[in-house]
């Protein structure tokens, strides 16, 4: 179920943080519900994914460690907790909101295409990467509810999303070399050079999308304030590109977040100032 990939189900809540609906006790009731749904909704995804890549994660120096390609968990009890979560997540997705299930739905469509298809072809496996970010932002907004929602936001999203996607198939081709093509088709359709070159364009587009929605978003902090939160973009963006770049890491962005301190640090200080700027600070 890898609940370490939980956290990135967190862009759920962008909506509410930013539509300032925090305390608001029936929205914040409903948008960690539906937080939830999607982890269980994730969850499923991953088990069926292992269970379709048993052949190649044998082969991988990490994913070979897995429950599933390792052999410790029967694929009857996997195939038995997909149905399971795929019970209980949808028509609990369709009772807490019609337009939420839909997303829900999507969102599943979106990752079979991508596990049987879409993942093989360079270029649209990392978009299509890069979409489940922007697909978890649009379904906490059905859940808020927000009548006008920053494009400011998603167009951020969607440029940090590729960042990370970027980043990933660099990890994974840097650490899989030669064998990288029999684990993964669309790795055969890179090079580091290349990668290393959609990084620092995608790294530049996500920090002056970020920097342009703290002065042009609706609803904004008076006085420009929010731009006071760009620092720690930045210093997040930087930090995570040495450690795809000079450590090797990112493979595995959630690994990332949930163990290194000065990212982790950035990431605090920066919801720190959000939730300062605007539930403390807005009305002043």
């Amino acid at each position: 179920m890898r609940p370490k990939q939980w956290p990135k189900n967190g862009f759920l809540l962008a909506a509410l943080v930013f539509d300032r609906q925090l305390l608001h006790w029936e929205i914040l009731g409903k948008s960690i519900a539906a937080l939830l749904l999607f982890c269980f909704l994730s969850s499923a995804i991953y088990i069926y994914n292992d269970i379709r890549d048993i052949d190649t994660d044998r082969k991988h120096p990490t994913k070979r460690f897995r429950p599933i390609p390792a052999g410790q968990l029967p694929l009857p009890v996997a195939y038995g907790a997909v149905l399971v979560l795929l019970g209980f997540v949808f028509p609990i997705s369709y009772w807490l909101s019609p337009p939420f299930f839909y997303f829900t739905f999507f969102y599943m469509l979106l990752n079979l295409a991508y596990s049987i298809w879409l993942k093989h072809i360079p270029i649209v496996d990392i978009i299509v990467l890069a979409s489940f970010y922007v697909v978890r932002v649009g379904a906490g907004v059905v859940v808020v509810q927000v009548a006008q929602f920053s494009p400011w936001l998603f167009v951020f999203t969607t440029f940090l999303a590729l960042f990370l996607g970027v980043g990933k198939r660099r990890a994974e081709l840097s650490l899989l070399a030669e064998g990288a093509n029999a684990h993964r088709k669309s790795l055969g359709g890179y090079t580091l050079p290349l990668l290393d070159q959609w990084i620092t364009i995608t790294s530049t587009l996500t920090i002056m999308t970020y920097s342009l929605y703290t002065f042009f978003g609706p609803g904004m902090p008076p006085n420009h304030w929010m731009m006071l939160t760009i620092p720690f973009v930045i210093y997040g963006v930087f930090r995570y590109m040495y450690l795809v770049l000079i450590n090797q890491r990112g493979g595995s962005p959630e690994e990332i977040l949930i163990s290194d301190r000065p990212l982790q640090t950035a990431l605090v200080l920066w919801g720190a100032g959000i939730l300062l700027l605007y539930y403390v600070f807005y009305n002043a």
